[in-house]
């Protein structure tokens, strides 16, 4: 396999007496092939906080067998985790950079070591279709684990193993678990060898609604953190709205975040922004070019619209993978831990934040009264955070009503955002002409694309008194 390609595996681990003998599959599918004893050695890695472990994440390097290398599993899911791979290296043993990468806002800057030695012997059978396709692989495992220091293994224990080929075939995956329920397998009552001989620390979680969610979001915010790193789709963009939604939650319910964290919110906000606006123009571009007829398409404007957007996105995006390293983020990250952790608030004070919320919204709504022009552009965008910050307080709110009060905030929100998105595209596209004219190149379409976003604005700008009425109702009936 590649350094670094991931599959997901759809594994089910169980319990077995060492006398149990292994069931038989021939009547589920159409043969069967028991391959020789190996003997597998595996050596896990985690911080001195169990950083990976609380998260149901392993770290391994693996001897001997097909697999020899390093194993990182995340979880995906009931019985089924995303694993990456990597080879084993020259040097000082330590785990490849490029998998410590991918868990790097667990990890932070703590370093990693052993937690623990286990080997296996293992008796695998695979499972084959008609065609002679291995449907699914049966494992025999008896098991020694060490932890800390100890010379002799401290447990021994036998287990079974079922992995499917393929993550999606249920039925047979159901088929199989009866089997071996029949046979006298029992569900594991761990999910992972290594949780067996080391389990994680105990989590205590909060128990008021609003420190749920904040625990909640920075769990998204870490889990974006990973797709940012590597550039999947959209992960920028999801990373930034977590942020804020963190930030606005902390601001709103006033749950204990210093002047310093929502100071480094902010900022994390807004490099992601910078990539973020970049990967919005050129898509709106795109899209708009796409649909116009080519006769209207005149001069080098793909080029510089989508292919110049396209280009400040990834410029954006490495300076986003940096601060991702950077021991300031790392300490961002330490001190949401903390605020999760700290004392929760009175019960009350959600409620009380929603309210105070809203009145900004109406406030903000007020001031946009007679504004026109770039005066009536900053208006609506304020009302637009001020909206949203109202979304996030409700949607961390178990009273009646506040589910609905955060619907109709998000919709003021998304309008909003849309009129936003047509403001900067507009001065973009204005800029871009100005710099097409100055190289003696045809203007003609940024007109076009300047009209349609100016009409896609006050079409948004004519849904907003519906849209904020909506919500006022929502708020009186909550």
């Amino acid at each position: 396999m590649v350094a670094g390609t991931a599959y997901t595996e759809v594994e089910c681990k169980f319990d077995v007496d060492e006398s149990t003998p292994p069931p038989i599959f021939t009547t589920l599918v159409a043969t069967v092939h028991r391959h020789d004893p190996r003997s597998l050695d595996a050596e896990y890695f985690d911080t001195p906080r169990r950083d990976l472990a609380a998260r149901g994440v392993t770290l391994r390097r693996r001897t001997g067998g097909t697999d020899a290398g390093w194993h990182l599993k995340l979880p995906a899911g009931p019985d089924a985790r995303t694993e990456f791979r990597a080879p084993e290296q020259d040097g000082d043993g330590a785990p490849p950079a490029e998998l410590v990468d991918r868990v790097g806002a667990l990890v932070r800057d703590r370093p990693l070591s052993p937690v623990a030695r286990i080997a296996t012997t293992r008796v695998m059978w695979t499972l084959h279709d008609d065609t002679g396709a291995v449907r699914a692989e049966f494992c025999d495992d008896r098991v020694a684990a060490w932890t800390g220091d100890h010379d002799a293994p401290g447990h021994r224990w036998r287990e079974w193993e079922l992995e499917l080929t393929d993550p999606d075939d249920r039925g047979l995956l159901i088929a199989l678990t009866a089997q071996l329920r029949h046979a006298g397998a029992r569900p594991a009552a761990h999910p992972s060898k290594l949780a067996r001989v080391a389990p994680a620390p105990a989590a205590t979680g909060p128990t008021d609604p609003l420190h749920r969610a904040l625990g909640d979001h920075v769990e998204t915010l870490l889990r974006w953190d990973r797709a940012v790193r590597h550039d999947a789709e959209d992960a920028v963009h999801q990373m930034r709205v977590t942020t804020r939604k963190i930030r606005s939650l902390l601001q709103a319910a006033g749950i204990g975040a210093d002047t310093a964290v929502l100071d480094e919110l902010r900022e994390l906000a807004a490099l992601l922004g910078v990539a973020r606006d970049a990967e919005v123009l050129a898509g709106r571009y795109r899209a708009a070019l796409d649909a116009m007829a080519p006769e209207l398409v005149r001069g080098p404007v793909r080029a510089r619209l989508v292919g110049g957007a396209e280009r400040a996105y990834h410029a954006g995006w490495r300076r986003v993978v940096a601060a991702l390293h950077s021991p300031r983020y790392f300490r961002l990250l330490d001190a949401l831990d903390d605020l999760i952790a700290a004392t929760s608030p009175p019960p009350v004070s959600s409620s009380g934040s929603m309210a105070v919320a809203y009145k900004r919204v109406r406030r903000a709504a007020k001031n946009t009264a007679g504004a026109a022009g770039t005066d009536r552009d900053e208006a609506l965008h304020r009302i637009r955070k001020a909206a949203k910050r109202l979304r996030y307080i409700a949607s961390a709110t178990d009273t009646r009503g506040a589910a609905k009060v955060a619907r109709r905030a998000a919709a003021i929100q998304t309008l909003l955002g849309e009129h936003q998105d047509s403001v900067v595209s507009r001065k973009h596209l204005r800029q871009q002409a100005d710099a097409a004219h100055t190289a003696g190149e045809d203007t003609f379409t940024y007109g076009l694309l300047h009209q349609q976003e100016d009409e896609r604005a006050r079409e948004r700008r004519a849904q907003l008194d519906r849209a904020l009425a909506k919500l006022a109702k929502a708020m009186r009936r909550r």
